[in-house]
């Protein structure tokens, strides 16, 4: 077993040869050690003092590399990180990985093995340190990794570099707003990320937002190609983060259109193993919520081809793909806010800006109703996983499920609440001032919505509250006298007025407007509303 203190006085000592042997030893012992003894800690940082010395000597490549494995195995140790951590060590290590920004670049190009180890190393560093964070955003390291992204297309660079290129370039992004704003606009990152997500699938066009796909004929894309097409998505996704909340130019629209064409396509296409593109999808959907709504319309772009799916004379292979994801992630039933928000969102604005799409999801998750004997949260259909949703106990769940079905519904309250029954609707409804009924203000087609014989029949008997067929109940009033019924009604006003005096309950009413408030304020509200109706009559 190798000692530390041995390590650190070989270093000491600094004569290559030995200094090598002893750190390959090193290297190959602690190769897959990642939780590290406290009682050496000091020692730790001292050999991470003396490594990055050791590296900044003239040194043979191989003895690069084996510095660098050394410093990338001391680097997962979070509390060794300060002597890495600092202006020239962080310097030294962008160097080894040629990404250190410099006003006269073309540096000389090292080793591709040493800028691996380097590119491993400054990843683990930046991920842990916030102090390497703030130090790579001051050197201006993105601007160095972004000229190198560039030359992607003229180099001939192995995947390791590419991937730990993009995966440093992610890390920055993430963790620094700066950084972001920095690639995003003065860096002009949206449009070269773009290239390079074109160059990694290696697409060919058919039209200006069409990629040239016959799905049945592609093959899956390689694992190497899926691996850096999700860490450039992921990049991506960091700086667009904002786009879909902005207006954006015609310049910028044709840039997101673009973007979002190459994203249609990695919708369409499958990467290797179901796992493996189900996350690749994962990634794409994420994306696609942060483009312009303006610029989803090329998801509906292509034409209609012998195969594809056809709706209302449109394309809508993409759509389809997008509601069987939303469908695999209900079943699947786990982590639902970060797996199901992006794509209901996503579906949510695509139907409320397309008639098409709404009018094909519609169609696909509320059909015309049939079964009218089961609550609407009963059964194993769409509709019924989503209304169920409705009520689920994280907030932006429940609204994102009831905003999309509302959406399908043309935000027209009865509508809605013949498909979700008024229980599941009230939170929704309530947070949109809508629970005495009407339409929210939305730009919808006036076609009508169109019930099956099965509901026509059943819907005198339908109890809004819970959406179903209910027999009707024997009045429990019956027989009484006018004066027993008084007596009854007065004692249920009775114990209201307990419950609500000892603030187990608070009787709500609804405004005016639509929204709940306390009983009292909703009366002094409906008062207030019909004295100031008369005086406008001029009554008195």
């Amino acid at each position: 077993m190798m000692e530390l203190r041995t390590v650190v006085a070989t270093l000491e000592g600094g004569e290559q040869d030995t200094v090598l042997k002893v750190l390959q030893l090193y290297n190959r012992e602690k190769s897959q050690c990642f939780t590290f003894d406290d009682e050496e800690r000091e020692e730790r940082k001292k050999m991470a003092q003396l490594l990055i010395k050791f590296l900044e000597r003239e040194l043979q490549p191989s003895c690069q590399v084996t510095c660098l494995e050394s410093i990338r195995i001391l680097s997962r140790d979070k509390h060794c990180l300060e002597p890495f951590a600092t202006k020239g060590g962080l310097r030294t290590l962008s160097r080894h990985a040629g990404i250190d920004y410099c006003e006269e670049l073309i540096r000389e190009v090292p080793d591709l093995d040493v800028i691996l180890e380097s590119l491993k190393c400054l990843c683990n560093i930046v991920f842990s340190s916030p102090r390497a964070q703030e130090l790579t955003a001051e050197a201006r390291l993105v601007v160095g990794l972004a000229e190198r992204i560039k030359l992607y297309n003229e180099r001939s660079l192995p995947h390791d570099v590419k991937f730990f290129d993009l995966r440093l370039l992610f890390l920055l992004t993430a963790l620094r707003v700066d950084v972001r704003q920095q690639l995003a606009q003065e860096l002009r990152g949206i449009g070269l990320m773009t290239d390079t997500l074109e160059l990694t699938l290696g697409v060919k066009w058919l039209d200006p937002y069409e990629v040239a796909t016959e799905e049945a004929l592609l093959p899956p894309l390689p694992r190497q190609e899926t691996e850096r097409a999700m860490e450039i998505l992921k990049v991506l996704f960091n700086i667009t983060f904002d786009s879909s909340k902005r207006e954006v130019d015609e310049e910028d629209a044709a840039l997101y259109r673009h973007l979002g064409a190459l994203l249609r396509h990695c919708l369409m296409i499958r990467a290797d193993g179901e796992e493996r593109t189900e996350e690749f999808h994962s990634h794409t959907v994420n994306l696609l919520g942060n483009l312009p709504l303006k610029c989803l319309d090329v998801l509906l772009t292509p034409k209609v081809r012998p195969g594809s799916l056809e709706y209302m004379g449109v394309n809508m292979d993409a759509v389809s793909v997008l509601l069987g994801f939303l469908e695999r992630r209900l079943d699947r039933g786990h982590k639902l806010k970060e797996s199901l928000t992006p794509v209901l969102n996503l579906l949510t604005e695509s139907a409320r800006v397309h008639r098409q799409t709404r009018k094909f999801l519609k169609a696909k998750v509320l059909p015309p109703l049939r079964d009218v004997r089961n609550r609407p949260e009963v059964g194993n259909s769409l509709r019924n996983k989503l209304v169920r949703l409705m009520t689920h106990i994280d907030t932006d769940v429940k609204h994102c499920a009831a905003e999309f079905l509302f959406v399908l519904c043309k935000e027209s309250v009865s509508r809605f609440v013949k498909y979700t029954g008024y229980g599941n609707a009230a939170g929704l409804l309530a947070a949109r001032g809508l629970m005495a009924g009407g339409r929210e203000e939305g730009e919808y087609s006036e076609d009508e919505d169109t019930d099956t014989e099965e509901y026509k029949e059943a819907k005198p008997n339908i109890n809004p509250v819970t959406g179903r067929v209910e027999e009707k109940l024997p009045n429990p009033m019956e027989g009484m006298t006018e004066e027993q019924k008084e007596y009854e009604a007065m004692k249920l006003v009775n114990m209201f007025d307990k419950l609500s005096r000892e603030q187990v309950i608070q009787p709500m009413g609804i405004t005016p407007s639509g929204t709940l408030a306390p009983m009292e304020n909703a009366l002094r509200d409906m008062a207030d509303e019909r004295s100031s109706s008369d005086s406008d009559l001029g009554l008195d």
